[in-house]
């Protein structure tokens, strides 16, 4: 391989040595995660699981707020945040992608930083061929079901299903350009 492709697969977004590793844990952590959540069976990869998988968010968490630095890195969060974005993964054919935001110091926090960190520092799910900073990101989308309107203050009244049709999918790339 020329030096050009080595440099490549190492700034490769969805080959990030920290996303491998998480992915590999939260996968292995899966079967163990689902039983807690109320039952394996429940959680199939299908459409109804992501019903399923809302309503304990909305019972377990009161505000998005609520989600916060400490309780992101519980493992109910982050059974959550692997789920919704392995469904995606699954529905759209797209792919998970790990690229820290730098800090003012220009170093890069580590997945899920402990610190209470600005950047951004949790994985995302895109099409392959999206750019840095693409995609949609788990975390913020079980954010999202969690507040009732956006900061101009439109009514949100969206579910994690929502996430899985192409339509919703294109309206959000519409709404970021």
């Amino acid at each position: 391989m020329s030096d050009h492709s080595d440099h490549h697969t190492a700034d490769d977004p969805a080959r990030h040595p920290e996303l491998l590793e998480w992915l590999t844990e939260r996968q292995a952590a899966f079967p163990h995660w689902a039983e807690n959540a109320g039952g394996a069976d429940r959680f199939d990869f299908t459409p109804a699981s992501l019903d399923i998988l809302d309503g304990l968010i909305r019972e377990t968490f009161d505000s998005s707020e609520d989600i916060d630095s400490r309780r992101r890195r519980d493992d109910f969060v982050q059974g959550a945040v692997w789920y919704v974005g392995e469904m995606m993964c699954r529905e759209h054919g797209m792919v998970w992608k790990y690229t820290p935001e730098p800090l003012d110091d220009g170093t890069c926090p580590p997945l899920f930083d402990p610190a209470d960190t600005p950047a951004l520092d949790t994985p995302s799910v895109a099409f392959p061929d999206a750019g840095p900073y693409e995609g949609f990101y788990p975390l913020n989308i079980l954010r999202r079901m969690l507040i009732d309107e956006d900061e101009t203050g439109v009514p949100v009244d969206e579910r994690l299903v929502d996430f899985l049709d192409p339509d919703h999918l294109k309206d959000d790339e519409d709404d970021e350009e």
